[in-house]
């Protein structure tokens, strides 16, 4: 590089050269340059002087390249097109804002979607792609900067992790089901109304034999029951007037508020586990996938109920 230093005057008298041979015309390159027609010419003699031959044919109110200076213009144009292919790759991947977030299709649907506004609000510069999954999905491996996860974070020793809400399950029913069926006030009353099970196909989820066993009570297995393996449509099943199915305050928060979904049944099981974001140790996060960490978090500690606050509080 030392000898090339002393060969050129300067990177840019190869930029003013392209320009100049390209147009033939030293005062065209100068006006796209944003230069002086006398500056052109300037950079243009001093470039030949260091190289030692006349580039351009000087002719009346024109220029043309000469046969050395055709053979050096084509180079030249290779190579400060690949600089600049190069650097505006470099530029673009610098400006990526894109942040994946891994999450379970429940959260991803019931909690994440009716925040997008919100978020497109607060961080209108960050596009987040949400990947959902049947299972929790290692973020090392798919190069994946964040996840949701529940459960006890001494299970995942490879991730960092910060709560979001803890794990609170209550029993929930439509307005329609209530008054076709009336207000369960106890668990017991429970048993003798028709449930709505969720089997969960790879992760753990508490179910009915366990609520009701937090109450005290033994569930007896239903002669015919209404199983599904997806959340999301178990609570619209719900919302249908099908039956009481066991909803999860993080999750269901804003249908209860809306009187959508009534709370059913007078018990509450909290289960000591909770759902967090999680991100590798292995790696960094980089700026954008920070703030929407620290977005997530904050939503969610906004949106807990006093009994959620309370939880956290005492945890």
């Amino acid at each position: 590089m030392e000898t090339l230093r002393r060969l050129l005057p300067s990177a840019a008298s190869l930029i003013v050269f392209e320009a100049a041979g390209r147009h033939q015309n030293f005062t065209r390159a100068a006006k796209e340059l944003g230069m002086t027609q006398a500056a052109v010419s300037y950079a243009i003699r001093g470039l030949e002087e260091q190289l030692g031959v006349p580039l351009f044919h000087r002719v009346h109110r024109a220029v043309v390249l000469t046969d050395a200076g055709e053979r050096f213009h084509t180079e030249v144009c290779v190579g400060l097109s690949r600089i600049q292919k190069s650097a505006e790759d470099i530029r673009a991947k610098g400006r990526e804002v894109n942040v994946t977030l891994a999450a379970s299709t429940a959260f991803a649907s019931m909690w994440m979607l009716p925040r997008l506004a919100k978020l497109r609000e607060d961080l209108p510069e960050i596009d987040l792609r949400i990947q959902t999954s049947v299972r929790d999905l290692d973020l090392e491996e798919e190069t994946i900067p964040l996840g949701i996860r529940g459960g006890d974070p001494a299970a995942w020793p490879r991730y960092h992790a910060a709560l979001l809400a803890p794990e609170v399950i209550n029993a929930v029913a439509s307005t329609a089901f209530i008054e076709a069926h009336g207000m369960p006030a106890t668990p017991q009353e429970l048993l003798r109304r028709p449930l709505i099970h969720l089997e969960e196909p790879v992760r753990q989820a508490c179910d009915w034999p366990e609520w009701f066993a937090s109450a005290g009570l033994r569930y007896p297995p239903q002669s015919r029951r209404l199983a599904i393996n997806d959340y999301v449509l178990v609570i619209q099943a719900v919302l249908a007037g099908e039956g009481i199915a066991l909803g999860w305050q993080h999750l269901i928060s804003r249908q209860i508020e809306s009187g959508a979904l009534v709370p059913v049944g007078g018990h509450v099981l909290e289960t000591g586990l909770a759902f967090y974001v999680v991100w590798p140790r292995s790696r960094e996060l980089n700026s954008q996938a920070r703030r929407v960490r620290d977005w997530l978090l904050e939503e969610g500690g906004r949106d807990r109920s006093p009994m959620e606050r309370e939880l956290v509080s005492g945890a």
